[in-house]
C-alpha cells in the first residue's frame, strides 16, 4: 500500500500547481478581453531620417 501522508502531499502539490495555472490562464484571458493584449503586432516606429 502507498503511504497516505505522501499521497496527501503529492495531491496538495498537484492541486496547487493546477490552481496556479487556472489563475494565470484567467488573468491572460481577461487581459485579452479587456484589450490589454492583442494578437497583432504593434506597428513599428521608424527612427531613420532622410
Amino acid at each position: 500500500m502507498a503511504d497516505q501522508v505522501g499521497l496527501k502531499w503529492v495531491g496538495f502539490i498537484f492541486a496547487t500547481i493546477t490552481l496556479a495555472v487556472m489563475i494565470t490562464t484567467g488573468m491572460v484571458v481577461k487581459g485579452y478581453a479587456d484589450g490589454a493584449y492583442t494578437f497583432e503586432a504593434a506597428p513599428g516606429v521608424s527612427t531613420s531620417s532622410r
